[in-house]
């Protein structure tokens, strides 16, 4: 069994991509949705009152994630956000670790993807036999964000705190290019399949 990492800019449709992994039989770990998770434990949401209070919190005191990002992307910010990153990623890594094992021990699942923008923020390359840096031109990112309803400053604060795309682009192993048609790029995710798993009837 192999894991494959995926990382790309913000809006660069790496969700695409890990629906192309899946149709083929691949297990796909979600990284903000594990982040997520992480954000609903008790223990995470006692250390983050004990440094930001109770503001980010919801009336029935689960996290509020809008308020969350207000913190920790605002433009002074940056030590938030680390501090948030120290506690919700190793918890990250552990689900991703045990995801993997489980996929492991069945017969059925040929590879595991982890979904994830800040998997080399969060080491999580480690887990990973070849990242895959999902390519798209700046412009039709914006477009796609903004049909998401961002503007150009919550692109421009998101990218900020991240690893730099040519950095992310150097750090891969593989190229896969989504500007075209979504045919277009689920024949490369073919491509790469046969590459690194063998022949698909898919």
């Amino acid at each position: 069994m192999k894991v494959f990492g995926l990382v790309g800019g913000v809006a660069c449709g790496k969700s695409l991509v890990a629906g192309c992994f899946r149709d083929l039989g691949a297990l796909v770990l979600d990284g903000d949705k594990a982040g997520h998770e992480v954000l609903t434990e008790p223990a995470v949401i006692a250390q983050l009152r004990r440094r930001w209070g109770d503001g980010f919190l919801n009336a029935d005191g689960s996290v509020n994630r809008r308020a969350v990002a207000q913190i920790v992307f605002a433009h002074s910010g940056q030590d938030e956000l680390r501090f948030l990153e120290s506690i919700s990623h190793p918890r990250i890594a552990a689900k991703f670790r045990a995801a993997i094992d489980a996929a492991r021990t069945a017969a059925n699942v040929p590879a595991v993807v982890l979904d994830a923008a800040l998997l080399f923020d969060g080491g999580w390359e480690k887990l990973c036999d070849v990242v895959i840096f999902v390519s798209v031109p700046r412009e039709i990112r914006l477009t796609r964000a903004k049909s998401r309803g961002w503007s150009e400053a919550d692109l421009i604060s998101r990218e900020a705190v991240q690893l730099p795309l040519d950095e992310k682009r150097h750090r891969s192993g593989y190229v896969i290019d989504n500007s075209g048609t979504p045919d277009e790029t689920r024949q490369q995710v073919g491509e790469f399949w046969r590459q690194y798993i063998g022949a698909t009837d898919h």
